[in-house]
């Protein structure tokens, strides 16, 4: 669900919108339900993200050794992503499934929760 295979400049544009509304929001505290320090937990996602020495991170070249089928499921709105993060998957994984969703943004297990779950009762069934 919302995968990264490389990095895209719409993720680190996702990303310094998020460095700047990050004060702005109720974003702290509602990663503090799940992270001890979430100033720390977000810091290391964008620094580690917009680090120069991470702009040429890709694990395509893993891509081919996976034999598991897969569901890769993205959202069209995603703010840190494109489709070719998930189209990029079904190019070297043979048989893998996709699942654009609309109205999406990078947290598709809740802003298509429904669709979700349909999708992967569907595919696990398929696989019995």
């Amino acid at each position: 669900m919302a995968p990264h295979e490389f990095v895209e400049e719409q993720a680190l544009a996702g990303i310094r919108i998020a460095q700047a509304q990050w004060t702005k929001t109720d974003w702290p505290r509602r990663l503090a339900r799940y992270h001890r320090d979430p100033q720390r937990v977000f810091s290391d996602w964008a620094d580690t993200w917009t680090a120069p020495s991470f702009r040429d991170w890709n694990i395509e070249k893993f891509l081919p050794r996976i034999r598991s089928p897969v569901l890769a499921i993205q959202g069209e709105q995603d703010e840190y992503a494109t489709m070719r993060q998930i189209e990029i998957i079904a190019e070297q994984v043979p048989g893998t499934q996709l699942l654009k969703l609309p109205q999406c943004g990078h947290s598709p297990h809740r802003d298509q929760e429904a669709a979700v779950v349909t999708a992967i009762k569907e595919f696990v069934a398929r696989l019995q």
